[in-house]
């Protein structure tokens, strides 16, 4: 009789989000689809507005105060709030030892995020700023493919976003939250640009800001350590979200909208087209925390797809971009 084969179950890994708005919805519906992980508690200023997101998403507990979540028996925070209270948020969270996935961006400034990493060491917990681009298949289906059927190095690459629509109360609309096109879809830009180019080494910018204080659109070209990109966002007016990587022997479109990346052409010298095609499931957010929760099974405190040097690098330049056109947030 053959003996019986043992499978390791995977640690249970148990969540609480701050912040029941968008993010935090997106967040809970993903995790329906990541193994061994569930959502145990939900802490946000109104409680009306959490109570609700507790009913949704059959969350078990709706902590009155934040210190009492962060006391609960749970091991990780996903931190949904707007940008604002980032830093403050996660600084409390690592002091009370659970480990932190904050959504982009992970701090209103460079200086913030400088302080957050030096409480993920000293209290010896796992930080990582909510980026989700790196994680969908798409994008690592064409990080393989661009490997075993190349273009060469990307020197050039291209994206942005424009949205007219956001309405008057949608908070990229107030500076008192963190907002502005830059700090709303400049993040991933920030990455894409990062990733495929290396460090930063120069900013030109312009733009315009508006009457609330918040950068109404922006124009930002970049020169990196292998190339160089050009980069833009808007609140008043509308653009289409691809993204181009320019390479000697061919280029890629990333399609609409790129930052949910589902498909990509690559275009080749030679005059072949390859499709790719990778649809995404449970929203997405499922991708990176599947990533979080093994690098904690793993005894990890930092990740290598976005690693802490890779973090403060976007803030660095969406700082530079932001104020170089004098969008400046309460207490800077």
């Amino acid at each position: 009789m053959a003996p019986e084969v043992e499978f390791d179950t995977p640690q249970q890994i148990r969540w609480a989000i701050i912040g029941p708005g968008r993010a935090g919805a997106r967040f809970a519906q993903g995790l329906h689809a990541v193994e061994a992980a569930s959502l145990r508690a939900i802490w946000g200023r109104n409680p009306d507005r959490a109570e609700s997101f507790a009913r949704k998403f059959a969350v078990p507990q709706t902590s009155p105060t934040l210190e009492q979540l962060l006391a609960a028996d749970i091991d990780a925070i996903y931190v949904a709030t707007h940008p604002d209270s980032h830093a403050e948020i996660c600084l409390q969270a690592l002091a009370a030892g659970k480990h932190v996935l904050c959504e982009k961006p992970a701090t209103l400034n460079q200086s913030q995020l400088t302080q957050v990493l030096a409480a993920a060491r000293l209290h010896d917990r796992l930080f990582m700023e909510a980026m989700k681009p790196p994680f969908f298949p798409l994008y690592r289906r064409l990080r393989g493919h661009l490997q075993s059927d190349p273009i060469g190095p990307v020197g050039f690459v291209r994206a942005g976003h424009a949205d007219a629509t956001l309405p008057p109360d949608y908070p990229l609309q107030f500076a008192s939250l963190g907002g502005g096109g830059i700090m709303g879809i400049g993040p991933y830009e920030a990455f894409l640009a990062l990733d495929w180019l290396g460090e930063l080494k120069r900013v030109q910018t312009m733009g315009r800001v508006n009457v609330a204080g918040v950068d109404a659109f922006a124009l930002f070209q970049t020169e990196h350590e292998h190339g160089m990109a050009q980069l833009h966002t808007g609140l008043d007016l509308s653009s289409r979200g691809d993204a181009l990587l320019s390479a000697p022997r061919g280029y890629v479109i990333i399609h609409a909208n790129w930052w949910n990346p589902a498909r990509a052409t690559i275009h080749y010298l030679d005059g072949r087209h390859v499709e790719l095609h990778e649809p995404f499931v449970a929203g997405g957010f499922n991708y990176e925390t599947t990533h979080f929760c093994q690098l904690l099974r793993d005894g990890l405190r930092e990740s290598p797809v976005i690693p802490h040097s890779l973090s403060l690098s976007m803030a660095r330049l969406l700082e530079t971009v932001r104020t170089t056109l004098g969008v400046r947030f309460p207490g800077e």
